[in-house]
């Protein structure tokens, strides 16, 4: 059942239109499941203030409220994520945070529930969302065999992370940290120490660390380890180098050490993420 502000049919992002069953006016009974469906406008437009007062409505009247993809940006706007843990598609999670900054937002969870609010990722997350309900109300076997008939997996490994890259253009392209940044990625395979690090740019250790952390939010050792975790990542998409040779050329030293970092940041190891993004 599809409730929306009036019956008016309404066109979606892919310029499909839909109608919907009933206004929020109508929808006043009481429901199992109430889901906010995602859309590309949602992070940046203003408050919907007849949504937010139907979405605080129906959660009381509701065992179970949630979102898919920036559906969350709604639930948030309602003053509904108040104290809960929560999560919304990676490349938004930042702006949820900094809106929301009552909510603990979880940017690296393919779905998340707190009590009776539920939330999930990207658009698809939707899917691993509705099969750990299945799951939770029909048990592994009917979750399995829906998930069988989707053609999809019915627990998805690994988090976010995999997804998403881990760096970003830094504000100033010709300060120094932007310089710094430059050559760990040219030199991605070599040593780096913070006092190498800080000759490089013609700094003092402490220095370039304290401003590092300012330009950036990070330290410069926790930039190098993001900076080889994404260099691997693009040669085990595109190469079929052996994991050994991707470890050494992006400065992990050995396969295993990579593989303790790709487990600890991406939630799978190497071997899982190639399988997943080899082109």
């Amino acid at each position: 059942m599809l409730v929306a502000r009036d019956r008016a049919p309404l066109r979606a992002s892919n310029n499909m239109q839909i109608m919907p069953d009933l206004s929020f006016d109508e929808a006043s009974d009481r429901y199992d499941l109430v889901l906010v469906a995602g859309g590309p406008n949602l992070p940046y437009a203003d408050p919907d203030p007849a949504m937010g007062a139907w979405l605080r409505s129906v959660a009381s009247r509701t065992e179970m409220l949630g979102s898919i993809c920036t559906g969350a940006f709604a639930l948030g706007n309602a003053g509904l994520l108040d104290g809960r843990r929560v999560t919304t598609h990676w490349q938004v999670a930042d702006k949820l945070a900094a809106r929301f900054p009552a909510a603990r937002v979880e940017p690296d969870l393919i779905h998340v529930r707190d009590g009776p609010i539920i939330t999930s990722a990207g658009v698809t997350a939707g899917i691993d969302l509705a099969l750990a309900l299945v799951r939770e109300r029909h048990g592994a076997d009917v979750a399995v065999a829906v998930a069988k008939r989707l053609v999809v997996l019915a627990q998805r490994q690994g988090g976010q992370s995999q997804f998403s890259p881990y760096l970003s253009a830094p504000a100033d392209p010709e300060s120094p940290i932007a310089r710094l940044q430059a050559h760990v990625m040219a030199h991605i395979g070599q040593r780096h120490t913070l006092a190498s690090l800080a000759e490089t740019v013609g700094m003092s250790a402490r220095n370039m660390a304290r401003h590092f952390v300012r330009e950036t939010g990070i330290t410069p050792h926790e930039f190098v380890e993001r900076a080889r975790v994404d260099a691997a990542r693009m040669l085990l998409e595109g190469t079929h180098l052996p994991l050994k040779a991707v470890a050494f050329d992006c400065g992990f030293g050995t396969a295993d050490r990579m593989r303790m970092v790709f487990a600890d940041r991406l939630g799978i190891t190497p071997a899982q993420y190639r399988a997943s993004f080899q082109h």
